[in-house]
């Protein structure tokens, strides 16, 4: 890690208080909540809140919002956690392929045994199996190890 993104994210770190981290989370959860129900929560001014939202967008700590999917949708996706240890010299390549795969929704680079932590979401068993052994056929992919998610307690 550099020396200035060391110090940028101190800076951030510094930025973001209790009432900050209370309206990301809010915001996790709902991003679509009205500035009006975000305000009511944190007892704040609507005004407040604008300018916070605005602050979080543009030092980079809200870098955008995403469609979460739900309802049957999403109850009839299968996901698994996938470890990926990778040959070091591939590592770039193998993350490029990972990322041409569609099913792939999350690449995590990680420390220990495994290099990668890819979230995996399928419409079957079967495609979630073929997915499967097209990432253990990926050029770099030394071996897999693979967690179905049996079920989410919740997500944020």
């Amino acid at each position: 890690m550099s020396y200035a993104f060391t110090k940028i994210t101190q800076r951030l770190a510094k930025m973001i208080n209790d009432k900050d981290q209370k309206l990301l989370m809010l915001l996790r959860q709902n991003a679509r909540i009205s500035i009006t129900d975000l305000a009511k929560a944190l007892d704040l001014s609507r005004s407040t809140v604008q300018n916070r939202i605005a602050r979080l967008e543009s030092t980079g700590v809200i870098a955008g919002y995403a469609v979460q999917l739900g309802g049957a949708f999403s109850s009839n996706q299968v996901e698994a956690h996938v470890s990926i240890k990778v040959a070091q010299k591939l590592t770039a390549r193998t993350n490029s392929l990972l990322e041409g795969i569609s099913q792939v929704s999350q690449l995590f680079s990680v420390s220990g045994e495994y290099d990668l932590i890819a979230i995996l979401q399928a419409r079957s068993l079967e495609e979630l199996s073929a997915v499967l052994d097209e990432i253990g056929n990926l050029e770099g992919v030394e071996r897999t190890n693979s967690a179905v998610v049996l079920e989410t307690r919740f997500r944020r």
